[in-house]
């Protein structure tokens, strides 16, 4: 047994972030909980009609875990503003953000999203947006950027970070070693970029410098093959990148977390081997946003790798005391100062 006292079952199913269709506790999302012990969710527009339905959902989802002696689940939502916000009125729309003119823009997108979300039980925003592409260039990202300017992204990102962990909502920096130069829309076609070590040090990698040193709780890693760093891997999958750039350049110490594992960009990968190297890179959390056996394998894998404690019990263990010691600190008391727009649910 472990310092966490968590079973086997547990200590694979925190590894696991899943997404589910429907707007209740369905049988799905309860075998999600009750079985495979997932340490979180993702919620989309596919799962949300109102602000009542979805404070019941949160709450039922947590009171759920905490009957099967769950730890508290992290419920994350993409909510950037702009092109991708699950959600919609009457929650605040935010234009996006590369239309805000600075950080008082990017500090009210917070403030207000963080009390929003903190109102209906959601406490992790995949966001910000820490990607950037010179200007002038077609990136697939030009409609989610800040801007340009890695110095610009870096202060609004910065803001936006600050201010969500302020009122009580992780944070989540995306897409890291940075998608900015990229054309192709990894949902669709795994891309393959040409920039090497130093291009993306010049440049890509400098907002994300920022996220680490404003602490933020999580990093999300692109489904890029970044072919001159890591000829094989893309970065969900590389530890060159995960570990070596991530962990050990840059002194990254809270999440690591996937894309999504569904993603087009990494179909031709099977899920077995995705985990195995998910485990390698010291990546702690696998993100799989629709139902299916693909959640269930993934399981059996983080599951197998727990039970081989003698080659490695320390490595496995090292992304679990990650992801228990954020949750104590984030999720023991959630707290709800109250700021922003009343949005009314009751």
């Amino acid at each position: 047994m472990n310092s966490y006292n968590l079973s086997d079952d547990q200590l694979a199913g925190q590894r696991l972030m899943v997404g589910f269709d429907g707007y209740d506790l369905t049988p799905d999302l309860k075998f999600y909980i009750e079985t495979l012990k997932v340490g979180g969710i993702i919620l989309f527009s596919r799962n949300i009609t109102s602000p009542r339905q979805l404070k019941k959902l949160c709450s039922s989802v947590q009171s759920c875990a905490e009957s099967c002696g769950q730890p508290p689940l992290f419920i994350s939502i993409d909510q950037e503003g702009g092109v991708v916000a699950r959600l919609k009125e009457p929650f605040t729309r935010f234009p996006g953000n590369p239309m805000m003119q600075g950080i008082e823009d990017a500090v009210k997108f917070g403030e207000i999203t963080s009390s929003e979300l903190n109102q209906t039980g959601i406490n992790m925003n995949m966001a910000p947006v820490m990607d950037v592409a010179p200007k002038g260039y077609k990136s697939i990202m030009a409609d989610r950027m800040f801007g340009y300017d890695p110095e610009w992204v870096s202060k609004l990102g910065g803001a936006v970070i600050d201010s969500l962990q302020k009122g009580g909502v992780m944070a989540v920096a995306k897409h890291f070693p940075g998608i900015g130069r990229t054309t192709l829309d990894s949902h669709l076609d795994l891309p393959v970029s040409d920039l090497t070590l130093r291009d993306l040090e010049n440049f890509d990698i400098s907002p994300f410098k920022t996220a680490v040193e404003k602490n933020v709780i999580g990093i999300m890693l692109s489904h890029i093959r970044y072919a001159k760093i890591d000829k094989v891997w893309p970065a969900s999958l590389s530890s060159v990148i995960a570990r070596d750039m991530l962990r050990n350049d840059l002194g990254f110490q809270g999440l690591v977390i996937t894309d999504d594992l569904d993603m087009g960009a990494i179909q031709n990968y099977d899920i077995e081997l995705s985990i195995d190297r998910i485990f390698e890179a010291d990546i702690d959390i696998a993100l799989i946003c629709h139902p299916g056996p693909k959640i269930n394998r993934a399981f059996e894998v983080f599951k197998r790798k727990i039970q081989e404690k003698d080659r490695f019990g320390p490595k496995y263990m090292a992304s679990i005391n990650r992801i228990m010691e954020i949750k104590k600190r984030c999720l023991s008391t959630r707290r709800d100062d109250g700021s922003g727009k009343n949005i009314s649910i009751h």
